[in-house]
C-alpha cells in the first residue's frame, strides 16, 4: 500500500494502478476511520479492482465555531485499517497541497436550503469543493459515500452530474452499532451518559417510519410530537423532518410513488448526531 501525500505522487501512482487496465474507486473520507469507512472499503470492491482512500480533513467546510481544531486524527491507526482492508493507496494531503492558491468556490442554489445546509451555512459549498478537487485529482471510475450523509451524496451526484464527471456514484446504507447509533467519528465525543441516549435519535426515526408505514401520509403533527419527545430525553433538535429525495425540500403530505427521507440531526450534549430513513409509497 503506498501512503501519497503530495497531487503530481499521487498521479504517478494512479498510473501505475491503472496500467493493467483496472478500475478504480475512491473512498473519501476525513479519518478516524470507523466500521462505516471500512464498509464503504468493502463495497468499493464489489465495484472495481482497486481502492483508493483520501484522507483529509478539509477546512474549507468547518464554520468558524466548529471543530476542525479538535476534529480526531488518527494517522497510523487509519493506515493500519486500510492496510488490513487492501486499500491500494491512501491519498493524505495535508491543506496547504489542496488549497496552495484558492481564489473559487462553489455555489449552490436550492439543494442546501433545508436539513444541514440550512444550520451549516458554507459546509456543502466547502464539501463540494473538495469532492470536485479529489474527483479531478483521482478521477476514479467510483466513488462510494454513506447514506448517514444523504445531503451531501445528493449534492454531491447533482455536482458530478452538473460538471461532467465520468464517475459512478454510489450509496451505501448506514452502518450502525448494535443499538442503532448510526456509526460516526464525532460519537468518541459523547460522554458516556450521552452514548446510552443517542440511539435515541434512530428509534424516532423508526417510530415514524412505522407510523408513515401504517397510513399517515400528513406528518406534521407526528414530526412535532417526536422533537418534544427527544428534547425531553435532552437532546437539542436541529431539525426532524420528512423530506423529498430527489429536491430535499420538506415534504407536508405524502403523494403514491414518491421517494422520500425522514432525516434528524440534533445535539447531544457537545455532539451533533444525524441520521435517516429512506422510504418509498
Amino acid at each position: 500500500m503506498k501512503i501519497c501525500t503530495s497531487i503530481p505522487e499521487t498521479r504517478k501512482e494512479l498510473e501505475k494502478l491503472r496500467s493493467d487496465g483496472s478500475r478504480i474507486a475512491l473512498v473519501p473520507t476525513m479519518g478516524a476511520l470507523h466500521d462505516g469507512h471500512l464498509e464503504l472499503i468493502r463495497e468499493a470492491y464489489s465495484h472495481a479492482d482497486k481502492v483508493v482512500v483520501s484522507i483529509f480533513v478539509n477546512p474549507v467546510q468547518f464554520g468558524p465555531n466548529e471543530d476542525y481544531e479538535t476534529y480526531p486524527r488518527e494517522t497510523d491507526r487509519d493506515s493500519g485499517k486500510c492496510r488490513s482492508e487492501g486499500v491500494s493507496l491512501i491519498f493524505s494531503p495535508d491543506a496547504s497541497e489542496m488549497y496552495s492558491d484558492k481564489k473559487l468556490s462553489i455555489e449552490i442554489d436550492e439543494l442546501n436550503r433545508h436539513m444541514c445546509g440550512a444550520s451549516r451555512p458554507g459546509f456543502f459549498e466547502g464539501v463540494l469543493l473538495v469532492v470536485n478537487k479529489l474527483f479531478n485529482i483521482v478521477r476514479p471510475d467510483v466513488a462510494l459515500f454513506g447514506q448517514k450523509d444523504i445531503q451531501q451524496f445528493q449534492l454531491i451526484r447533482k455536482m458530478a452530474e452538473e460538471f461532467n464527471h465520468d464517475i459512478e456514484l454510489v450509496m451505501v446504507p448506514v452502518v450502525r452499532a448494535n443499538d442503532g447509533l448510526a456509526l460516526s467519528s464525532r460519537n468518541a465525543y459523547l460522554s458516556e451518559e450521552e452514548r446510552l441516549a443517542a440511539p435515541l435519535l434512530y428509534r424516532s426515526l423508526l417510530y415514524i417510519e412505522k407510523q408513515i408505514s401504517g397510513g399517515v401520509n400528513s406528518p406534521k403533527m407526528l414530526l412535532s410530537h417526536q422533537r418534544s419527545e427527544l428534547e425531553a430525553k435532552g437532546f437539542k433538535i436541529d431539525y426532524l423532518n420528512l423530506f423529498d429525495l430527489q429536491t430535499l425540500q420538506p415534504v407536508e403530505r405524502l403523494s403514491s410513488r414518491q421517494k422520500a427521507v425522514i432525516a434528524g440531526a440534533a445535539w447531544m450534549g457537545k455532539t451533533r448526531l444525524i441520521d435517516n430513513i429512506l422510504i418509498e409509497f
